[in-house]
């Protein structure tokens, strides 16, 4: 690749945006070329409102940051998480939050497990040389092969499965499909897809007959949604995300949540603590705003991780802004994982006669810019799942008032 391939501009997508600029690529999305922007609407629907008279969303959109520099006319190189860049976007519109525009290939993704599945339309229907095709997009096992086998006989037509592969649990819907492949018709197909589920179901469908269209289907069947069962809420992972002025005692209370849960011996715990992570983690990093949202993202990402596999991560940074907390819950929710946000809300006069570090003073002084509390601000939450105030509580009771709704909602036993 020449640096004349690639765009001043750069940008990340994320997983869902990743999902779609694949499908874009590789045709699924025909005759779509690129992303859409809020006028485009109609595009995929073939009409403008949903049957209660509300907005088709674009559902094939790509969101870049308010302060991003892109203009019309800009190309934005659009780079996987590792790095490589993968297209380029011209943008021809941007507006509420999106960029829209056509999109052309700079490189191949990478892909995980069954990579010799994700198969694009062209090297489909090119093993189907014109024969009619039945196909069936999955989300989860399907639940009425007999259905599958009688509309193939009356079409005459090659089944093919197209397992939607999005998120973790795109591997178990591809064992599902090889699974039915095994007990469907001789010649039946598979290639593995990465739709992105939409909320809308109408949305969500009419992308489905897209992509299977696109596939060479002559008809097309969606096959169930797949149904969730929850594990018991000592098997979820658990992010508890301390957050509050610096001295209002929520690293104190956080490690003496370790400390009890270790003893109880029931959870693999993880502590993150703020001045931890800054050492060894976000060494470098600055306490502006933009240095200070990236550690929160960090910690967030690390917690997430933990989350994924079944773990308890404890999390006890400043984290003075809602929307990156915001960030960091989704994080975890996105993993499967639960979320409780403890808001220490000592007041600051009494983290500011604390200061066991000597902090306010020097801020004060004017020795430390954008100090929260003093020259910078603290959002507090709104949407705080425990709230406590540690003025005159020991630290046995606060780390009780932090433990008691763990064990009555079952994340400890």
């Amino acid at each position: 690749m020449t640096a004349e391939t690639t765009a001043a501009h750069e940008h990340t997508p994320d997983a869902r945006e990743l999902a779609d600029l694949e499908l874009l690529l590789s045709g699924a999305f025909h005759p779509l070329t690129g992303f859409m922007g809020p006028a485009d609407a109609h595009a995929v629907a073939g009409h403008g409102t949903l049957a209660d008279g509300t907005p088709w969303p674009a559902p094939v959109t790509l969101a870049l940051p308010e302060d991003h520099p892109a203009s019309p006319g800009d190309r934005v190189t659009l780079r996987d998480p590792e790095g490589a860049a993968l297209a380029a976007l011209t943008v021809t519109e941007r507006r509420d939050g999106l960029a829209a525009g056509p999109v052309e290939a700079l490189g191949a993704a990478e892909h995980g497990p069954f990579a010799r599945l994700r198969r694009t339309p062209e090297e489909v229907r090119k093993e189907l040389a014109g024969r009619p095709a039945l196909a069936v997009t999955m989300r989860g096992p399907l639940d009425d092969l007999e259905e599958i086998r009688a509309v193939a006989r009356e079409l005459d037509a090659v089944v093919l499965l197209l397992p939607l592969v999005f998120g973790e649990d795109g591997p178990a819907v591809v064992r599902a499909a090889l699974r039915a492949r095994d007990l469907l018709p001789e010649g039946t197909l598979v290639a593995a897809v990465p739709l992105a589920p939409r909320e809308e179901t109408a949305v969500d469908l009419e992308l489905r007959e897209r992509v299977a269209e696109a596939y060479g289907a002559a008809e097309h069947l969606a096959g169930p949604e797949p149904v969730t069962i929850p594990g018991p809420p000592h098997r979820r992972g658990l992010v508890v995300f301390f957050t509050g002025l610096s001295g209002s005692g929520k690293s104190t209370v956080a490690r003496g949540l370790r400390d009890a849960l270790l003893e109880r011996g029931s959870r693999t715990v993880t502590y993150l603590d703020g001045d931890v992570v800054r050492r060894l983690l976000s060494a470098g990093l600055s306490f502006s705003r933009q240095d200070r949202d990236l550690n929160i993202r960090r910690i967030g990402f690390v917690a997430a991780e933990v989350a994924r596999h079944g773990g308890l991560a404890i999390c006890a940074p400043i984290a003075p802004y809602a929307a990156t907390r915001a960030e960091v819950r989704a994080m975890v929710e996105a993993v499967g994982g639960d979320f409780l946000l403890v808001h220490v809300a000592t007041p600051l006069e009494e983290c500011e006669r604390r200061d066991r570090k000597g902090l306010y003073a020097r801020a004060r002084a004017g020795l430390i810019p954008e100090f929260t509390g003093v020259s910078d601000p603290y959002e507090e939450p709104d949407d705080a799942d425990l709230v406590i105030d540690t003025t005159g509580v020991s630290v046995e009771d606060a780390v009780g008032r932090v433990l008691d709704p763990l064990v009555r909602g079952g994340w400890v036993r």
